[in-house]
């Protein structure tokens, strides 16, 4: 019987829990439309590096929002290849501030364009690792797990971080593409997610397992990323033989805690010869925010002796 107090899940911007009843399975399905629009637009990346990048904004808040953190998460890759670094912050609900998500990568243009067509995951990356950093804001210990990249990709390599660190069966699917409006020269982009996990705890049969989690496998980027799709019909196309119960949604927004005061908290640890030549003629020192494009002024004379 349906709740008539449900709110629907919106078009995008939102995470929506959900389980599946009596399986011991739970999920999560993310879309992120206008906060994934402002993370990646932030940087000019070749479309596959701004792909692979959407998706680590879609995990970040599917494994933040599991967890009900009220920090930070963390998820970033480093390899070899030429996306050697890819970074995706996500943050709790904090007094004013809401769940928000934030996002960095960085592409050697000039190695990115000896590949003739479009290059596989593997190839753009190359060998690496991904680590996940949990940063509890009240109570608890920092935490992080270390995994090898998978060449399949970022899903792929965050299942093997679940079964290496928590020994929870986990499927995780992820989509990022661009979306071009009429009247803009560049793409917003958008991302979306899908994770179905063993409930840590829970009574199951590994039938149950395997026959949903092989459903959730067959849904398509097209539909995790379409947002004339409801998020309730998406998961009544995929388990219309279950019996699924969602609870309220919850809106992600993009958010950067970058904050001038700290980074000049930062410069006042340089020492004298390491700070000369970071200033403007004008004795400013300015500092860009990779994530949100800020540009941060900070006169010479207040990091220029140590506090």
């Amino acid at each position: 019987m349906e709740d008539p107090s449900y709110k629907p899940a919106p078009a995008g911007d939102f995470v929506l829990p959900f389980d599946v009843v009596g399986a011991g399975i739970r999920g999560r399905f993310v879309r992120l439309d206008a906060a994934s629009a402002r993370a990646l637009g932030v940087h000019a990346l070749a479309e596959p590096a701004a792909r692979v990048t959407g998706e680590m904004l879609a995990l970040t808040v599917l494994l933040g929002t599991a967890l009900k953190l009220d920090g930070r998460l963390s998820a970033q890759t480093k390899s070899d290849g030429p996306l050697d670094l890819i970074a995706a912050d996500y943050y709790g609900a904090c007094e004013s501030k809401p769940k928000g998500v934030r996002g960095y990568a960085r592409l050697d243009t000039k190695e990115y364009a000896r590949f003739a067509g479009e290059p596989s995951f593997a190839a753009l990356t190359g060998a690496g690792s991904l680590a996940i950093t949990i940063e509890p804001k009240r109570g608890g210990q920092t935490y992080q797990g270390i995994v090898e990249l998978s060449p399949k990709g970022i899903a792929a390599s965050a299942e093997t971080y679940f079964e290496q660190s928590e020994q929870l069966p986990t499927l995780i699917r992820l989509a990022a593409a661009p979306v071009f409006n009429a009247g803009t020269k560049e793409p917003a982009w958008r991302a979306a997610g899908l994770m179905l996990q063993v409930t840590p705890g829970a009574a199951r049969h590994d039938d149950d397992w395997d026959r949903l989690s092989s459903l959730a496998a067959t849904v398509e980027d097209v539909e995790l990323l379409d947002t004339t799709l409801s998020a309730e019909t998406l998961l009544w196309r995929l388990f219309n033989q279950e019996e699924v119960r969602v609870f309220k949604s919850e809106p992600i927004a993009f958010r950067c805690d970058c904050d001038r005061e700290r980074i000049a908290a930062v410069l006042r640890s340089y020492t004298e010869e390491e700070r000369a030549g970071l200033a403007d003629p004008d004795g400013v020192i300015r500092a860009r925010c990779e994530f949100c494009g800020t540009v941060h002024e900070i006169e010479k004379t207040r990091v220029a002796s140590r506090e």
